[in-house]
Protein backbone atom coordinates (compact mmCIF):
# COMPACT_ATOMS: atom_id res chain seq x y z
CA UNK A 1 0.00 0.00 0.00
CA UNK A 2 1.25 3.50 -0.73
CA UNK A 3 0.63 4.58 2.86
CA UNK A 4 3.00 1.94 4.23
CA UNK A 5 5.98 3.00 2.11
CA UNK A 6 7.30 5.01 5.05
CA UNK A 7 7.32 3.89 8.68
CA UNK A 8 6.26 7.31 10.03
CA UNK A 9 3.95 9.89 8.46
CA UNK A 10 1.53 12.70 9.23
CA UNK A 11 -2.11 11.57 9.22
CA UNK A 12 -5.37 13.52 9.67
CA UNK A 13 -7.16 12.00 12.68
CA UNK A 14 -10.89 11.45 13.19
CA UNK A 15 -11.85 10.63 16.82
CA UNK A 16 -15.14 8.74 17.17
CA UNK A 17 -16.90 7.83 20.44
CA UNK A 18 -17.33 4.08 20.96
CA UNK A 19 -16.05 3.22 17.47
CA UNK A 20 -13.03 0.99 16.79
CA UNK A 21 -12.03 0.32 13.18
CA UNK A 22 -10.11 -2.84 12.22
CA UNK A 23 -8.02 -3.65 9.12
CA UNK A 24 -10.11 -4.92 6.22
CA UNK A 25 -13.41 -3.88 7.77
CA UNK A 26 -15.82 -1.29 6.31
CA UNK A 27 -16.85 1.88 8.15
CA UNK A 28 -19.62 4.10 6.72
CA UNK A 29 -19.61 7.69 8.00
CA UNK A 30 -21.95 10.66 7.83
CA UNK A 31 -19.84 13.83 7.81
CA UNK A 32 -21.63 16.96 8.98
CA UNK A 33 -19.31 18.91 11.32
CA UNK A 34 -17.63 21.81 9.51
CA UNK A 35 -14.06 20.85 10.52
CA UNK A 36 -14.54 17.26 9.28
CA UNK A 37 -16.07 18.47 6.02
CA UNK A 38 -12.86 20.47 5.53
CA UNK A 39 -10.84 17.37 6.43
CA UNK A 40 -12.67 15.11 3.97
CA UNK A 41 -12.33 17.61 1.11
CA UNK A 42 -8.59 17.88 1.82
CA UNK A 43 -8.19 14.09 2.02
CA UNK A 44 -10.04 13.56 -1.27
CA UNK A 45 -7.43 15.74 -2.97
CA UNK A 46 -4.57 13.60 -1.60
CA UNK A 47 -4.38 9.85 -0.91
CA UNK A 48 -7.92 9.49 0.56
CA UNK A 49 -6.56 8.26 3.90
CA UNK A 50 -7.13 9.34 7.49
CA UNK A 51 -6.85 7.78 10.92
CA UNK A 52 -9.80 6.61 13.02
CA UNK A 53 -9.28 6.76 16.78
CA UNK A 54 -11.72 5.89 19.54
CA UNK A 55 -12.68 8.74 21.86
CA UNK A 56 -12.48 7.30 25.37
CA UNK A 57 -15.31 8.98 27.28
CA UNK A 58 -14.20 7.44 30.58
CA UNK A 59 -10.75 9.04 30.27
CA UNK A 60 -12.11 12.07 28.38
CA UNK A 61 -9.40 11.76 25.76
CA UNK A 62 -8.59 10.16 22.44
CA UNK A 63 -6.72 6.83 22.51
CA UNK A 64 -3.21 6.55 21.02
CA UNK A 65 -3.75 3.48 18.80
CA UNK A 66 -6.08 3.45 15.83
CA UNK A 67 -6.61 2.22 12.29
CA UNK A 68 -6.04 4.00 8.99
CA UNK A 69 -9.19 4.35 6.86
CA UNK A 70 -9.24 4.79 3.08
CA UNK A 71 -12.21 6.41 1.36
CA UNK A 72 -13.67 3.91 -1.10
CA UNK A 73 -16.74 5.90 -2.12
CA UNK A 74 -18.52 9.11 -1.16
CA UNK A 75 -21.68 11.06 -1.85
CA UNK A 76 -22.16 14.80 -1.40
CA UNK A 77 -25.41 15.79 0.30
CA UNK A 78 -27.19 19.15 0.71
CA UNK A 79 -25.52 21.67 3.07
CA UNK A 80 -22.08 20.24 2.19
CA UNK A 81 -22.70 17.13 4.28
CA UNK A 82 -21.19 13.89 2.98
CA UNK A 83 -21.78 10.16 3.16
CA UNK A 84 -18.46 8.36 3.07
CA UNK A 85 -17.68 4.65 2.81
CA UNK A 86 -14.24 3.73 4.13
CA UNK A 87 -12.24 0.52 4.56
CA UNK A 88 -9.75 -0.15 7.35
CA UNK A 89 -6.09 -0.53 6.39
CA UNK A 90 -3.02 -0.57 8.67
CA UNK A 91 -3.05 0.06 12.39
CA UNK A 92 -1.01 2.92 13.77
CA UNK A 93 0.20 4.51 16.99
CA UNK A 94 0.18 8.29 17.45
CA UNK A 95 3.66 9.56 18.33
CA UNK A 96 2.88 13.26 18.53
CA UNK A 97 0.25 15.87 17.69
CA UNK A 98 1.23 17.99 14.69
CA UNK A 99 -1.75 20.35 14.95
CA UNK A 100 -5.23 20.46 16.45
CA UNK A 101 -7.09 22.96 14.24
CA UNK A 102 -9.13 23.01 12.11
CA UNK A 103 -8.87 19.27 12.71
CA UNK A 104 -6.46 16.93 14.48
CA UNK A 105 -3.31 15.84 12.64
CA UNK A 106 -0.85 13.43 14.21
CA UNK A 107 2.57 12.00 13.52
CA UNK A 108 1.99 8.24 13.44
CA UNK A 109 3.95 5.02 13.11
CA UNK A 110 2.48 1.87 11.57
CA UNK A 111 2.18 -1.23 13.76
CA UNK A 112 1.76 -4.88 12.77
CA UNK A 113 1.36 -8.22 14.52
CA UNK A 114 4.63 -9.90 15.42
CA UNK A 115 5.39 -13.09 13.44
CA UNK A 116 3.93 -16.11 15.24
CA UNK A 117 6.16 -19.00 16.21
CA UNK A 118 3.21 -21.39 16.37
CA UNK A 119 0.74 -22.68 13.79
CA UNK A 120 -2.47 -20.70 14.28
CA UNK A 121 -4.78 -22.84 12.15
CA UNK A 122 -6.15 -24.87 15.08
CA UNK A 123 -6.84 -21.72 17.10
CA UNK A 124 -8.58 -20.10 14.14
CA UNK A 125 -10.72 -23.25 13.67
CA UNK A 126 -11.70 -23.09 17.33
CA UNK A 127 -12.81 -19.47 16.92
CA UNK A 128 -14.83 -20.32 13.80
CA UNK A 129 -16.57 -23.26 15.51
CA UNK A 130 -17.49 -21.05 18.46
CA UNK A 131 -18.77 -18.41 16.03
CA UNK A 132 -21.02 -20.99 14.38
CA UNK A 133 -22.35 -22.11 17.78
CA UNK A 134 -23.10 -18.52 18.79
CA UNK A 135 -24.89 -17.81 15.50
CA UNK A 136 -26.87 -21.07 15.71
CA UNK A 137 -27.97 -20.44 19.31
CA UNK A 138 -28.86 -16.82 18.52
CA UNK A 139 -31.09 -18.03 15.71
CA UNK A 140 -32.70 -20.61 17.97
CA UNK A 141 -33.53 -17.96 20.54
CA UNK A 142 -35.10 -15.74 17.86
CA UNK A 143 -36.87 -18.66 16.15
CA UNK A 144 -35.16 -18.01 12.85
CA UNK A 145 -32.35 -19.51 10.84
CA UNK A 146 -29.18 -17.37 10.88
CA UNK A 147 -26.09 -18.18 8.86
CA UNK A 148 -22.56 -16.85 9.14
CA UNK A 149 -21.79 -14.37 6.33
CA UNK A 150 -19.80 -15.76 3.41
CA UNK A 151 -17.08 -13.14 3.82
CA UNK A 152 -15.72 -14.56 7.09
CA UNK A 153 -11.93 -14.72 6.49
CA UNK A 154 -9.98 -17.98 6.70
CA UNK A 155 -6.56 -16.55 7.58
CA UNK A 156 -5.98 -16.29 11.35
CA UNK A 157 -5.01 -12.60 11.52
CA UNK A 158 -7.84 -11.46 9.23
CA UNK A 159 -10.28 -13.69 11.13
CA UNK A 160 -9.20 -12.13 14.43
CA UNK A 161 -9.97 -8.65 13.03
CA UNK A 162 -13.33 -9.80 11.64
CA UNK A 163 -14.44 -11.25 14.98
CA UNK A 164 -13.23 -8.19 16.91
CA UNK A 165 -15.08 -5.81 14.58
CA UNK A 166 -18.33 -7.74 15.08
CA UNK A 167 -18.37 -7.51 18.86
CA UNK A 168 -21.11 -5.08 19.85
CA UNK A 169 -21.33 -2.70 22.78
CA UNK A 170 -17.82 -3.43 24.03
CA UNK A 171 -15.68 -0.67 22.51
CA UNK A 172 -13.10 -0.85 25.32
CA UNK A 173 -12.65 -4.60 24.67
CA UNK A 174 -12.39 -3.94 20.94
CA UNK A 175 -9.73 -1.31 21.57
CA UNK A 176 -7.71 -3.79 23.63
CA UNK A 177 -7.92 -6.31 20.77
CA UNK A 178 -6.85 -3.65 18.25
CA UNK A 179 -3.78 -2.76 20.33
CA UNK A 180 -2.58 -6.39 20.60
CA UNK A 181 0.36 -7.18 18.33
CA UNK A 182 0.07 -10.95 18.72
CA UNK A 183 -2.46 -12.77 16.54
CA UNK A 184 -2.53 -15.81 18.84
CA UNK A 185 -3.23 -13.66 21.90
CA UNK A 186 -6.06 -11.89 20.05
CA UNK A 187 -7.61 -15.20 18.95
CA UNK A 188 -7.25 -16.66 22.45
CA UNK A 189 -9.08 -13.67 23.95
CA UNK A 190 -11.81 -14.11 21.33
CA UNK A 191 -12.13 -17.78 22.29
CA UNK A 192 -12.79 -16.61 25.87
CA UNK A 193 -15.37 -14.02 24.75
CA UNK A 194 -17.16 -16.39 22.33
CA UNK A 195 -17.15 -19.27 24.86
CA UNK A 196 -18.75 -17.02 27.47
CA UNK A 197 -21.33 -15.81 24.93
CA UNK A 198 -22.09 -19.37 23.79
CA UNK A 199 -22.59 -20.58 27.37
CA UNK A 200 -24.89 -17.65 28.10
CA UNK A 201 -26.94 -18.29 24.96
CA UNK A 202 -27.07 -22.04 25.64
CA UNK A 203 -28.45 -21.40 29.14
CA UNK A 204 -31.10 -19.06 27.73
CA UNK A 205 -32.00 -21.64 25.08
CA UNK A 206 -32.49 -24.34 27.73
CA UNK A 207 -34.65 -21.95 29.75
CA UNK A 208 -36.74 -21.10 26.69
CA UNK A 209 -37.24 -24.81 25.87
CA UNK A 210 -38.17 -25.52 29.51
CA UNK A 211 -40.75 -22.72 29.60
CA UNK A 212 -42.31 -24.06 26.42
Amino acid sequence: MPSSSVAVRELPLFPLPEVVLFPGRPLPLHIFEFRYRIMMNTILESDKRFGVLMWDSAQDQVVATGCCAKIEDYQRLPDDRMKVLTIGEQRFRVLDTVREKPYLVGLVEWIEDNPSENELGELANQVELLLRDVVHLSGKLMDQRIELPEDVPNLPEELSYWVASNLYGVATEQQALLEMQDTAARLEREVEILSSTRNHLAARTVLKDTLK
